[in-house]
């Protein structure tokens, strides 16, 4: 099945941290654009650490986990 649904937490790698979370959204791949980023956290979509967030520039560090939908981003520093 290619399907990815429950699939692992993906590791991303950024060049420092902090990095806000509406950046992350977009460079990790969850989100196309900034804007569609900044949409999907207001609208209570995205999950930090497994808690609701809706500030679009919280800073986020390394170890952190997104979750948008049913995928799941940890933030590693490259």
């Amino acid at each position: 099945m290619s399907d990815q649904k429950n699939s692992a937490p993906r590791s991303v790698a950024v060049r420092e941290v902090p990095i806000e979370l509406c950046q992350f959204l977009k460079f990790g791949g969850l989100a196309a654009t900034g804007g569609e980023a900044k949409l999907a956290i207001t609208a209570g979509k995205v999950l930090l650490n497994g808690v609701i967030e809706t500030q679009k520039r919280k800073k986020l560090q390394a170890g952190d986990k997104v979750t948008l939908g049913e995928q799941t981003l940890v933030v590693r520093i490259a």
